[in-house]
């Protein structure tokens, strides 16, 4: 869809060995919080699925920003706010239900109105954010913890639970989400949300805004009605 070739491409992902096949000539680096790219050193770099790990995620983005050449693309792929939206209203209602409380045990996904700012932030030109649902289905719940866990997506906050949690709340969180959310065909569903960002750095060659005023047509002529003048 970019009508643009890319000869110099870095990737940030915690799985090295799969995009290091897909794009051999590509600089492949760990998604730790500083990353190690040569700034100015690519014309493409590719966050792929591990920005919603970071720590400092608009530190990620700055860096990113720095490791491009001018006029250089960015991309990034992660999770999204309603990702297994299911599994935390049933174990937050069970642990809430049992314990009287609750503890950190998803970690926390941005909406995508807060990544698109948060990519102006970063120094981006042109700046797009859009998402895509898609929704699994499993046997159970217990199958689908399971597959987070082998996944590497599990439980890695700091403030989480130093001890192990109350079989009981599980117990309660899986008749929950097969109470509330489970399917006729007895399966349960999981959302996930998959949020992609694209930006530019900043080059004299992009499309700049024009300056408020200086429009030279009216929306009211390109839309065939009469214009109604406001007070001020």
């Amino acid at each position: 869809m970019i009508k643009k070739s890319f000869n110099a491409p870095g990737i940030v992902t915690g799985y090295p060995g799969f995009w290091g096949a897909e794009i051999p000539d590509g600089t492949v680096v760990s998604d730790e919080d500083t990353l190690s790219f040569v700034p100015g050193g690519h014309d493409l770099v590719v966050h792929a699925m591990a920005l919603h790990w970071a720590n400092d995620p608009v530190g990620q983005l700055i860096q990113c920003r720095h490791a491009l050449q001018s006029d250089g693309l960015f991309m990034a792929a992660l999770f999204g706010g309603r990702t297994l939206h299911e599994l935390r209203a049933s174990l937050a209602q069970a642990e809430s239900e049992i314990s009287g409380g609750l503890s950190p045990r998803v970690a926390p996904m941005a909406e995508i109105r807060d990544l698109g700012d948060l990519l102006q932030r970063a120094g981006f030109a042109l700046p797009v954010a859009d998402s895509l649902l898609f929704t699994a289905s499993y046997q159970s719940p217990w199958h689908l913890m399971r597959e987070l866990r082998a996944m590497g997506e599990q439980n890695a906050l700091s403030g989480r639970l130093e001890h192990f949690s109350r079989r009981k709340i599980f117990d309660r969180a899986v008749q929950l989400y097969i109470n509330n959310f489970g399917g006729t065909d007895g399966r349960i569903p999981a959302t996930f949300e998959v949020v992609f960002l694209v930006g530019w750095a900043p080059d004299p060659s992009q499309p700049q805004p024009l300056r408020p005023g200086s429009a030279r047509a009216r929306l009211a002529d390109a839309l065939g009605v009469a214009e109604v003048p406001v007070k001020d």
